[in-house]
C-alpha cells in the first residue's frame, strides 16, 4: 500500500524559512512524478511545486524564487525548502504523487496524497 507521510510545518514569522519533508512509502520515488500543492481557507487547492522522475522542476509564480522542490531517491523522501515565507503562503501543505513521470501542477494527474501539514505565516 503506498503511503506518504508530510512533516516539518510549523508557525513562523513573515520572513521566515521552513522545510517541508514527505516520506514516501510502499513504492519507488525515483519512477514517479512528486509535488507540493497547498489549500488556504476558503480557497481551492493549488500547485506549488513539482517535480519529475529525472530531476526536472516546476513551480508557481507565486512562489518562484523562494520555494526549492527537490528529492531523496535513496530516502524515498521528496522536501519543499520554502524561504522569505509570507502570510500568503499559509495553508495545508500536501504532497502528491503520480505515474506519469513528469513534472506538473495539475492534481488530477497525481494518485497518492499525503494527509498535509500546516504552514501559518504571521505578520
Amino acid at each position: 500500500q503506498v503511503q506518504l507521510v508530510e512533516s516539518g510545518g510549523g508557525s513562523v514569522e513573515t520572513g521566515g524559512s521552513l522545510r517541508l519533508s514527505c516520506a514516501g512509502f510502499g513504492y519507488v520515488y525515483s519512477q514517479y512524478s512528486l509535488a507540493w500543492f497547498r489549500r488556504a481557507p476558503g480557497k481551492e487547492r493549488e500547485g506549488v511545486a513539482g517535480i519529475g522522475h529525472d530531476g526536472m522542476t516546476i513551480y508557481a509564480d507565486s512562489v518562484k524564487g523562494r520555494f526549492t522542490i527537490s528529492k531523496d531517491n535513496a530516502k524515498n523522501t521528496l522536501y519543499l525548502q520554502m524561504n522569505s515565507l509570507i502570510s500568503e503562503d499559509t495553508a495545508m501543505y500536501y504532497c502528491a504523487a503520480g505515474p506519469y513521470g513528469v513534472p506538473s501542477l495539475r492534481d488530477d494527474e497525481y494518485v497518492y496524497w499525503g494527509q498535509g501539514t500546516q504552514v501559518s505565516v504571521s505578520s
